[in-house]
């Protein structure tokens, strides 16, 4: 199959292979892993805002709201701990489980943790979807959030160790583009449930909707192979060969499968992976594996992902309204993460980064002008026209559209594709436990901040995207069609990261194992 629009790049040494329809369709199937996520981070949103939903569960909260007139203060009628708890929690569990997760994908492999993600996603959705008072909706979110670490942890790292490196970057944003899938398709149904259905069918068929991805990762899973970088680890060299001459579609793989396995002897004289990641020629990727979840999350996206039609409903659209437009942002995340996979190869990961970032920066502030002016420091609008809604909703599209195509995509591609194998699983643990960290803070203090800092709350935001640029621009080397197991030579060239080198790391990083490509 040809390459088509998957534009093949060249940087540091390059092997044979092909865009083939077996690696396309195994990437596709693991990427349906990024459907949990994303279902959960529309779906929450959603519920939060259906009326039937807060007068069972949180009737303070639908109290409040319902008593709140045009008059008074908009920005704080949702603000509730307890609430905000309910989409908070199952980012702690994520927390938690990534951590667990990243020694079962070293020790069992990528794949039987992929398994145990779809199991556990499934098993939390029951819980919620029979939920009689918030004690069940917290433990089905803590069975949700155990599924999504390990599906978080071990996706990225399957499809980066699977695809070809000149297609990696278009092919590990296939995950993204799940989780864009998820949110619109959680959105969908939450607007048809309102809408056709109402009552508490509505919000139970949404919660325990979340099955049906559940049983995709974990079904198709069964008819995944793992990586041949995951059976080299284990020891299985005759599989793992077999596995990549099948995934690259040519006659010799020797070299790739020879620096497969060196990599792999390098890991296996690593026995702490959780300790030899602080060590300082680890330091350069650290720094990233820390600094690109967390500043992905102080984009706001999430902010606008997790409250969206709290958020409308706060701008003065209606319950069904506020739903409807979520729907629109979310196809436009959607669309917009198409536009990073055919162009992530061809432009590398420097410039995604930086485009987007600039063109999320200038949404927010008019987005913060626009409800400055409307809102001021009361919270009061008046009277809203349709003209001054419809305009809000454009340019937070054209922020979600700048998000979808750079740090929604890029902030799982660089962080899984950075790291030797030897600290690959603990590196991704840590990469997915900050975003896990940070989703969490956004999601429990977002209304709050809402209430306090008023419309300040997105200069806040603004600020952050300058300065994630700039630590961008600054420190992040380009990497798109750089081999996974030779990514070491990008940070050693570095102006900035060579310092954290030294010539026993590059003795030990140019010695050959024994070569065993006849295995």
């Amino acid at each position: 199959m040809a390459g088509g629009a998957f534009a093949p790049t060249s940087g540091g040494k390059e092997y044979p292979g092909k865009f083939t329809f077996r690696v396309f369709f195994t990437c596709l199937f693991a990427a349906t892993g990024g459907l949990i996520f994303g279902y959960d981070l529309g779906i929450s949103g959603g519920v939060t805002s259906m009326d039937v939903f807060l007068k069972d569960f949180f009737p303070d909260v639908y109290q409040k709201e319902s008593s709140v007139k045009a008059s008074d203060d908009q920005y704080c009628k949702f603000d509730s701990q307890i609430l905000t708890l309910f989409t908070s929690s199952l980012y702690l569990a994520a927390l938690v489980s990534s951590i667990g997760a990243s020694m079962a994908t070293r020790k069992y492999g990528r794949r039987p943790t992929m398994m145990t993600s779809g199991l556990l996603f499934a098993a939390g959705a029951i819980v919620n979807g029979l939920a009689k008072n918030v004690v069940m909706l917290i433990v089905g979110r803590l069975f949700l959030g155990f599924g999504i670490g390990c599906a978080n942890q071990s996706v990225p790292i399957y499809l980066s160790e699977v695809a070809p490196s000149k297609y990696r970057g278009a092919l590990n944003m296939m995950f993204q583009l799940f989780i864009t899938i998820g949110i619109l398709i959680a959105n969908s149904l939450n607007y048809a449930f309102a809408r056709l259905i109402g009552g508490d069918m509505a919000w139970r068929l949404s919660l325990g909707g979340a099955i049906v991805p559940g049983l995709i990762i974990l079904l198709g899973s069964c008819f995944l192979p793992d990586t041949p970088n995951s059976e080299i680890e284990r020891g299985n060299y005759g599989r793992a060969k077999d596995l990549l001459l099948k995934l690259r579609d040519v006659d010799n793989v020797d070299e790739e499968f020879n620096d497969l396995v060196e990599a792999s002897e390098k890991a296996k004289l690593v026995k702490h992976a959780w300790l030899n990641i602080f060590k300082r020629k680890y330091r350069p990727q650290l720094v990233f594996a820390v600094c690109i979840p967390m500043f992905q999350q102080l984009t706001g996206m999430n902010v606008i992902v997790f409250y969206a039609p709290v958020l409308f409903k706060t701008i003065g659209f209606g319950s069904n309204a506020s739903l409807l437009s979520s729907l629109i942002t979310g196809f436009v995340n959607m669309l917009a993460t198409f536009a990073s996979i055919l162009t992530v190869d061809k432009l590398g990961r420097r410039k995604l980064f930086l485009m987007g970032g600039t063109q999320m920066l200038i949404c927010q502030v008019v987005i913060t002008i626009a409800i400055a002016m409307k809102f001021g420091v009361s919270g009061n609008p008046g009277v809203i026209s349709g003209t001054y809604a419809g305009a809000v909703v454009a340019f937070i599209c054209v922020y979600v559209a700048g998000f979808a195509w750079s740090w929604g995509p890029l902030g799982w591609l660089v962080p899984s594709e950075i790291f030797p194998l030897e600290v690959r699983s603990a590196a991704q643990s840590i990469n997915v436990s900050v975003n896990m960290i940070f989703t969490f803070v956004i999601a429990q203090i977002f209304t709050a901040m809402l209430c306090h800092l008023k419309f300040g709350l997105f200069i806040c935001f603004a600020v952050c995207v300058v300065i994630m640029s700039i630590f961008i621009y600054k420190l992040l080397p380009e990497t798109k069609g750089v081999p996974i197991e030779e990514m070491t030579v990008v940070w050693r060239n570095h102006p900035h990261w060579s310092k954290y080198f030294n010539e026993d790391d590059a003795q030990f990083e140019t010695s050959k194992p024994k070569d065993i490509a006849s295995a």
